[in-house]
């Protein structure tokens, strides 16, 4: 709760209100009085009332009748029944009637604060599990990640199982099919929850600077070093360290990363105390690591250490029934971002996002509606707001694009074209991380020319 449990004392000796908010009080409870069940009733109707105390003798409405309106109308304020008639008949009389529990007069004040405290302590947990249930039970939409298919279900069940333990997970997928948001789903509802997640995108730094992020460095281990550093491992210590693009990672690296995760321990650049880390790895690459293993570019004792769980991450282009939700999904955030009021898409749109082929998959859907609500005249996102992607989706028909990969070296051919060779711009209009353009500049061999 973020606020102190508000407690409700109801009996009709003015003593005993008194002395028993005054004890409560100092247990740092807020507190209120009602001298009979009517005041009581719509005190609590006014404001919201975690803990009772009800006493069961009163002039007018008893106990139990007070018990039962409050029990209809409030099902989740625990009651605690206060009697000076204690007895095994009316104490299954009021527990039958939903009281939490009962207490007989003249009682203990630390008996009293120790019931509430066990009361709020089960009512926390209670609303800890509905939460997580809420999380877990959520069909389409799972912390950050949106699907109606089979294949993102699957990709759900998975993290469900994978959650609660300890186990390291390589997520593999292509660029903006989401991998950091499975990671941090799988964190999110893991015992670690509460615990620092740590992200390091491993393929955007030279060698030796990965090492100074992943293990820190003390001070004065190498020329600029002006003060002790903390590396990613100490940051994500109870928590969880998500290593992306972990298939750049170089050999030497790699052997450095394989003995904490045997050891469990490391020593900062420049340091000689072991330093003892508890740390969950989640790891993702957009890189066939066993195709790298047998290129002897990716060491196979770490890939089995951080694969004890794959999780594959379909391309967008292979789960087409989730565009529209997705669509929807960034259409509600962005019309809100942009303080724009477009509530829908029109059907003529919808077709063409459907049609197109996502070589940038969802963070290229998502990058195509922000630039779509930003430029929409209308209430409604028009086919002709996508008149960016509608080049790339005509070359699903050209004889060319016989393949995906060919469909792919086109599209972000023409996007470099378009944007004149600005890699940053055509990151973002690709939905992708300028490592990873830069990567298929390389791959397609593409040269700029003038």
């Amino acid at each position: 709760m973020t606020e102190q449990p508000r407690i409700l004392i109801v009996d009709d000796e003015q003593i005993v209100r008194e002395s028993l908010a005054n004890w409560l009080k100092e247990e740092s409870y807020q507190v209120d009085a009602a001298e009979n069940g009517p005041v009581a009733l719509e005190k609590i109707r006014q404001a919201p009332f975690q803990v009772v105390l009800l006493d069961l003798k009163m002039p007018g409405m008893d106990g139990i009748q007070v018990l039962t309106e409050i029990k209809k109308a409030f099902p989740d304020i625990e009651v605690i029944i206060m009697t000076a008639y204690g007895s095994v008949n009316t104490a299954v009389e009021a527990i039958k009637a939903g009281a939490y529990d009962y207490i007989v007069k003249p009682f203990d004040p630390e008996e009293v604060a120790l019931l509430i405290k066990k009361i709020l302590e089960h009512k926390n947990l209670i609303l800890e599990n509905i939460l997580l249930r809420q999380k877990l039970e959520e069909r389409y939409e799972f912390e950050d990640l949106i699907g109606k298919g089979p294949a993102m279900q699957q990709v759900f069940e998975l993290i469900r199982n994978v959650a609660p333990t300890q186990a390291t997970v390589l997520i593999t997928g292509e660029s903006g099919t989401g991998k950091e948001l499975v990671a941090k789903a799988i964190h999110a509802i893991s015992p670690r929850c509460y615990e620092p997640f740590i992200a390091l995108s491993c393929g955007a730094l030279p060698d030796t600077l990965l090492e100074s992020e992943l293990f820190g460095y003390e001070k004065g281990a190498f020329t600029g070093a002006a003060h002790t550093k903390k590396g990613r491992f100490e940051m994500a210590d109870g928590g969880t360290l998500f290593l992306d693009e972990v298939g750049e990672i170089s050999l030497k690296t790699q052997i450095d990363l394989l003995r904490v995760l045997q050891e469990k321990a490391f020593r900062r650049l420049g340091g000689t105390d072991l330093i003892t880390v508890d740390v969950r790895i989640i790891s993702a690459t957009n890189r066939d690591l066993p195709q790298a293993i047998t290129q002897g570019i990716f060491r196979p004792d770490l890939f089995y250490r951080l694969n004890v769980v794959g999780l594959h991450l379909p391309p967008l282009r292979e789960r087409r029934e989730d565009i529209p939700l997705l669509a929807k999904h960034f259409l509600r955030r962005y019309a809100i971002e942009i303080n724009k009021k477009i509530e829908r898409l029109a059907p003529s749109a919808l077709e063409l996002l459907m049609e197109y082929n996502w070589p940038g998959n969802v963070r290229e859907l998502e990058n195509a509606i922000e630039r779509a609500v930003v430029i929409s005249p209308g209430h409604e996102l028009a086919a002709k707001d996508f008149t960016f992607l509608q080049p790339g989706s005509a070359l699903l028909n050209e004889p060319s694009a016989r393949n995906l990969q060919e469909l792919e070296k086109q599209h972000i051919h023409r996007i470099l074209e378009e944007n004149h060779w600005n890699i940053s711009k055509t990151a973002v209009d690709l939905g992708i991380d300028r490592v990873t353009l830069y990567n298929k500049i390389k791959k397609y061999g593409f040269e700029r020319k003038g």
